[in-house]
This record gives structure tokens, sequence and C-alpha cells, in this order.
């Protein structure tokens, strides 16, 4: 079938509309009409190179929607399931899978490739020539044909237009409070950087029953956004910050320090070492640039009080598990998923709402497909 897209011809251009051509599924596939997709930084990423996918490359790897076409020996999904995109995809036999590591599983060792799990082509072509789908998705289109093991199957109920938030923000956030994070009840958690993965950070510490949560951000909206969803203090810089998180824990500083910044530079890293207390772990969820290998670290701190530097992917957690986890926090009235969408767009003002990301206007911006209430 056709179907429109948004693809990126080049690194530092713009996106651009164009009609493609998409491939039925084959053995293990199924194509899926989305209802929405969100607009997240690491799709930022991909336009400036620094996560070095092949080009031409249509974005997204945010989304829900409908079943409408399942290939050969697809035995997780039926015509007429709703579905979340994962951007990892969970094979559940690998050795990682095999052994609770969903998030890092091995088919993941595909998603720069450009090219599909299922036979090593490409699924979307543009004038005969292959388009890659960003993290073997590409949801900025309105139909993609994708692997089951890219799929997360969930119930009729949960409205599909917030539940693409689950694809990567809310379960990266969420899970890197929680999950790798370990908050536990009377915890200080800090969060720096409020956008679609902080913001769900300050959610998750919160329900997990930090005693602080603490918000850091420039951007006076965004630090407002964290205070109604469950900031207890919120600062426009680390240094501000610094000092009242020593005054609130008795000088012993945060259990937990999430660094969730739109670009991850190295210099970040022993900052949040500081405000970290003994025995207390920093977790790096924002993306830096591939090719950076330097990182600002006293090796002295590190040791001495046995700090702990945290790396982390979808929060830690697997797909088949959070998930789940995530929409009976959002029947429970725990998370909130309706405040993080700031403004919707078409497809056609995908590049206007980047520039609205970057400007700091959005916590989530999000593309909507199909209007209709499901």
């Amino acid at each position: 079938m056709k179907t429109k897209a948004a693809v990126l011809h080049g690194y530092h251009e713009e996106w651009k509309i164009e009609e493609v051509d998409l491939g039925d599924p084959v053995a293990g596939e199924v194509q899926v009409r989305l209802v929405s997709s969100g607009l997240c930084h690491s799709d930022h990423h991909v336009r400036t190179g620094q996560d070095g996918s092949p080009t031409p490359i249509i974005g997204g790897h945010e989304g829900a929607g409908i079943v409408t076409k399942v290939g050969p020996g697809v035995t997780r999904l039926a015509e007429g399931d709703h579905v979340v995109t994962a951007f990892l995809p969970a094979c559940g036999v690998c050795d990682p899978c095999s052994r609770g590591l969903q998030n890092l599983c091995d088919e993941g060792a595909h998603l720069f490739d450009g090219v599909a799990i299922a036979d090593q082509t490409h699924r979307v072509t543009l004038n005969g020539v292959g388009v890659t789908q960003m993290c073997l998705l590409g949801t900025f289109s309105p139909y993609i044909t994708v692997h089951e093991a890219s799929l997360v199957k969930i119930e009729d109920d949960i409205p599909l237009r917030l539940a693409a938030l689950l694809g990567c923000g809310v379960a990266t956030g969420w899970g890197s409070a929680v999950e790798i994070g370990g908050t536990k009840a009377g915890d200080t958690v800090v969060v720096v950087g409020i956008g679609g993965v902080g913001i769900n950070a300050v959610q998750g510490a919160r329900a997990a029953g930090a005693r602080h949560v603490v918000a850091i951000d420039p951007v006076p909206f965004k630090r407002e956004m964290a205070e109604k969803l469950g900031a207890t203090h919120t600062f426009d810089s680390v240094e501000a910050a610094q000092p009242v998180v020593e005054q609130i824990t008795w000088g012993r500083l945060a259990h937990t320090v999430v660094l969730t910044h739109g670009v991850m530079k190295g210099e970040y890293v022993q900052p949040a070492m500081a405000m970290t207390g003994k025995g207390g772990q920093v977790v790096v969820t924002g993306l830096g640039p591939h090719t950076d290998e330097t990182v600002t670290l006293s090796l002295f701190e590190l040791t001495l009080l046995q700090k702990r530097l945290q790396g982390a992917i979808f929060g830690g957690s697997g797909p088949r598990s959070q998930v789940p986890r995530l929409l009976h926090e959002y029947r429970a009235g725990r998370l909130n998923l309706a405040d993080l969408v700031t403004r919707t767009y078409r497809l056609e003002e995908i590049n206007q709402a980047y520039d609205d990301m970057l400007e700091g206007r959005n916590i989530r911006g999000m593309v909507v497909y199909d209007e209709r209430d499901y």
C-alpha cells in the first residue's frame, strides 16, 4: 500500500512529508494503523546524526494503534487488537530476555541497521530505495509494518491516543525512578530535565513514596508541570538545588539522581554525583552522541562513598512487563497521562512541533492521525 510518512533524507535537514510504499507483513510481522505518535527528543537525535541511524529514515518510535494485517506465523496478535509500539523489541527467548532483561533483547542489535528483523530487508521504500524505520518502527506514518516483537497488546478500554506515550517516555521515565532507580518510601529523588521522560520520573518517584522529589529544569512552564505531577521542590539549575537538597536531607543528600537531558554530556555526571549521598546512584537516561566517550567523574568519591553510575534504557524494564504495570497505575489514578500532552499536531506540522520542543514549549508534543475516541 501507499501511505504518507515524515522522511529525513540527510542529517540536519528538515523532515519531509513523502508518499512511500509500505510492504505487507512477512512471517512474524503485522501491519498497524496508528492513532497517534509521540514526539520524543530521540527523534531529534536522528535529525542531528547523533545516533548514527542510516538515511533516508522515517522517524518516530512512540505510537499506538490497531492491528490491520497479520503475517504468517504470528501467534501473539490478531486483526483488531489494540497495541502499543515498543522501541525495543522483546523476542522472549534470547539470553537477555531469558534472564529477565527484555529491554536488552538481542533483536535490539537491529535498531540501527535500517532493516527489518524478519528478513533483513526494507519494508518501506521510496522511489524503489529502501527507507529505514527508526527503532524498527517509524511511527511518523499512519501505517507501519513491524515485527510482533516490537508490539505490546493492551486492553481495548485504554485510550489509544494516550497509550502511545507508554512506548517510550512514560516507561523510560517511570522506570528510571522506580525500576532501575529502586525508589523506596521516604527516599529523596532528584530529576534533572523535565521533558517527556523526566516528568514521568517525577511521577514514578512520587508514586513509589519518595519523601522529596526535586525537579530541575530552566523552563518555568516545565517546573510548574513538575509541581502539578508530584515534585515537592523545583529549581532552575543543579547549582541552585544543591544547598536545598543538603538542607532537606540533613546533609545526607539524594538516594537517586536521574539525568534526562535532551542531549547528555559527560560534564553533567559529576555535579549529579556530588548531589548523591553515600551508597546512592546516578541514573543516566538521557542519550548522548554516539561518538562522545568523555565523562567527568571523581573516582575518589565514587569508591570511598560507594556511589553508582547506572545507565538505563526503557527504564531498566522490559516492555511486556512494564506496559501492563503502567496501565494498572493509570487505572488506579497514580499515573497521569492526559496532562503529559501539551500540544497535538498534524503530521505535516512535524517540523514546527520539533521547533516547539527545542524551545521548551512542550512536555510532550503528539502527532494525531485519527481523531476518533478509541
